[in-house]
């Protein structure tokens, strides 16, 4: 079996056999009672399906729901499981939902805006929470991005004290919330403001002040949702001082390796956002430095790892309490030292760097032309910020402008103009993240690892140092096709037909441009 086929070449299915040898994690999520949040988000919905299809006998999962544009929870909570993630489980067990209870509630309101009745129902069954709820966007505004990624963590941990049964909860943040810093080891941080004072903040302002001050609050971060995922982690280390608790910080989070299905992504944040950019032909151009490293790692690796990392804590907890400690007190403060951090980042084992990434997405983009492409592709990452923003006027402006004013001659809508609007927005944002360097150390994950039965690395793998990214990049490619462009493999010979139709087209009108740039310079010196 070659690398390819070992890290899923098969983005249509994975009807993984769960062998019955000894496991820890699974004895540890047998008959337990897990709470997640951000259960209808990407890293949500995986950590659901992982739980029901490595974990049969898990006793029941609390997902938190809210309305969200006109659907109610019921079309919410069934959407969840069309995706073909769960297909696995719709095949071999049926009657999973059984196990699943959605908790209607809103992660950025008070007390995660729950009834008394479901509050009591959690505090009751609960041993195991998996906080992933978050707004990941970084355009957010200051003061919702506060409610829902700062108040929500303090809401939850507060919660959290009076579960009777609680044996572990994961925080999820990123490994970016210390960005500012250079260097990121596997500990807290002081956050540039107290969680309480930055509530009192955005409490006391309305949105046009606290959007005036924005700037100036962020100090040397580059976006709110840094920002205040940085805040969050000083929560947890105050107010889950008593708590068998964890931080877990994974980087840019991409698509999955093989499991539940290889390829599987359902959004274009980040990185992916510059691949699917750049395969049809609308992102031309990033301000950015090729020999950076790219940190990024693979959605089901970021999920078997958090499964490892509450049972993890768990263990640890236990460990704790087995010791002889005289009192209390001494005891709490011990526990706080030793709040896990674990960074799963993949520079440490297994560096790629932005050069790498635009020559593997190439490479393998290339293979499978979809249909849906607009232009030929002509993406470059440039390092000089002026050549770059010559690049955006030229490459992204000038023919956006061109093309609606040709769609108003036909009586159609135009639409390029403010499209690229928001593609340069994204680049702008990104361009942080892709001219600087961290250096990240991830002992604990490494240790974590090595703790693990051979059985458990099997089921729960995560180990990056293993990942061969060219392989990696195989399954990535085309599972952002289908799943992101919605585009099938079946229709790459058409998609063959018109990259060779746009390729010719590019060439033509390079060609006509430079023979006018000739004709123009002929003119004016000749």
């Amino acid at each position: 079996m070659d690398i390819y086929e070992q890290q899923g070449q098969d983005i249509t299915a994975s009807d993984m056999l769960v062998p019955d040898e000894d496991s820890d994690i699974k004895r540890f999520y047998k008959d337990s009672c897990v709470f997640i949040t951000g259960a209808t988000g990407f890293l949500g919905k995986l950590a659901v399906e992982k739980l029901l299809r490595i974990c049969p006998d898990v006793k029941k999962i609390f997902i938190l729901l809210r309305e969200k544009k006109g659907k109610d929870i019921k079309q919410r909570f069934e959407d969840i499981f069309k995706e073909p993630t769960f297909d696995h489980l719709k095949r071999h067990n049926p009657d999973f939902l059984q196990k699943v209870c959605p908790v209607v509630g809103d992660i950025s309101l008070p007390d995660l805006g729950l009834n008394e009745l479901d509050k009591e129902g959690l505090m009751r069954e609960v041993d195991c929470v998996l906080h992933f709820a978050a707004t990941v966007r970084f355009d957010e505004s200051l003061k919702m991005a506060t409610y829902i990624n700062v108040r929500g963590v303090r809401d939850l941990i507060l919660l959290a004290k009076q579960m009777k049964k609680l044996r572990a909860f994961l925080h999820v943040s990123t490994a970016f919330s210390n960005c500012n810093r250079q260097e990121i080891d596997e500990m807290f941080y002081d956050p540039p403001i107290t969680s309480d004072k930055l509530l009192d903040l955005v409490e006391c302002l309305d949105d046009d002040q606290l959007n005036a001050i924005t700037k100036t609050v962020l100090k040397d971060f580059p976006n709110t949702y840094a920002f205040t995922k940085c805040v969050a982690e000083d929560v947890v280390r105050k107010e889950g001082q008593s708590l068998p608790i964890a931080l877990y910080r994974p980087s840019i989070v991409i698509a999955t390796v093989k499991e539940p299905v290889a390829g599987w992504i359902d959004n274009v944040y980040g990185a992916t956002g510059v691949l699917l950019g750049a395969a049809v032909g609308l992102l031309r151009t990033l301000h950015g430095n090729k020999e950076k490293r790219a940190e990024m790692v693979p959605a089901d690796y970021v999920i078997n790892s958090c499964l490892a990392a509450t049972w993890d804590i768990a263990t640890i907890k236990s460990l704790n309490e087995n010791k002889e400690i005289q009192d209390q007190e001494s005891r709490e403060e011990k526990f706080v030292r030793e709040i896990p951090v674990y960074n799963y980042v993949s520079t440490p084992e297994n560096p790629l760097t932005w050069a790498e990434f635009s020559h593997l997405s190439r490479k393998h983009c290339l293979q499978i032309p979809s249909e849906k492409v607009m232009w030929h592709s002509m993406f470059r990452m440039r390092s000089n910020y002026y050549e770059h923003m010559l690049a955006v006027f030229f490459l992204h402006t000038i023919p956006a402008h061109l093309v609606d004013f040709i769609l108003l001659c036909l009586r159609k809508k135009p639409m390029l103009v403010d499209g690229y609007k928001k593609i340069n927005k994204f680049s702008e944002v990104l361009a942080y993240f892709t001219n600087r360097d961290w250096k990240f150390r991830n002992d604990n994950v490494q240790a974590l690892w090595k703790r693990m039965k051979k059985h458990d690395q099997e089921l729960f793998d995560f180990d990056i140092q293993k990942l061969n990214w060219d392989a990696y990049f195989f399954t990535y490619t085309r599972g952002a096709r289908v799943y992101l462009l919605k585009d099938p493999l079946d229709t790459i010979p058409q998609g063959t037909v018109k990259y060779y139709k746009l390729l010719l087209a590019h060439y033509a009108v390079l060609a006509v441009f430079w023979l006018l740039v000739l004709r123009l310079v002929v003119w004016v010196f000749i």
